[in-house]
C-alpha cells in the first residue's frame, strides 16, 4: 500500500441513508487507510436539525462549513455558522447541528479513535427546547 490515499467523499456510500431523513453522511477514515486521521462529508437539508446531538470520550474534531450555513449546539450554548467557518470542539462538549435555509454542508476531521469508538449519544434537548 502506498504512503498516500486519494478519495473523493462525494464517491463515497452515505452511511446514514433512510434512517434519518434530511442527513447524508460518508466517512473517509478507513478508506483513506488512516490510522491516526479521521474525516467525514455531512450534508444537512435546509433547516434540518439533529435530534439531542453527541460527545467523545476522547477524540477532539474540528467542523468546517464548505456550503450554506446553520447553527451549531455546544453543550447549552448555540452558536450561528457560516460559510468557511471552522469549528473546533472538545472531546467531552456535546454538539449537535442545525441547518439554514439552504442547507449546511460540513466536513469533519476527527483524530486517532480508540477501538471500539468513543462516541456518546445525547439525548438532552436542545437549549431552546427546554
Amino acid at each position: 500500500m502506498p504512503d498516500y490515499a486519494i478519495v473523493n467523499l462525494l464517491e463515497i456510500e452515505d452511511s446514514v441513508g433512510d434512517r434519518v431523513p434530511g442527513l447524508e453522511g460518508r466517512f473517509g477514515r478507513k478508506h483513506l487507510g488512516s490510522r491516526d486521521l479521521g474525516i467525514s462529508h455531512w450534508r444537512y437539508a435546509p433547516g434540518m436539525r439533529t435530534q439531542g446531538g453527541h460527545s467523545h470520550r476522547e477524540q477532539e474534531e474540528a467542523y468546517v462549513v464548505v456550503a450554506g450555513s446553520g447553527r451549531a449546539r455546544l453543550d447549552d450554548e448555540i452558536r450561528d455558522l457560516k460559510q468557511w467557518d471552522v469549528l473546533r470542539v472538545a472531546p467531552a462538549v456535546v454538539r449537535g447541528f442545525e441547518a439554514g435555509p439552504d442547507g449546511l454542508e460540513l466536513i469533519a476531521v476527527g483524530g486517532p479513535k480508540p477501538e471500539g469508538g468513543d462516541g456518546v449519544r445525547s439525548d438532552a434537548p436542545w437549549p431552546d427546547e427546554t
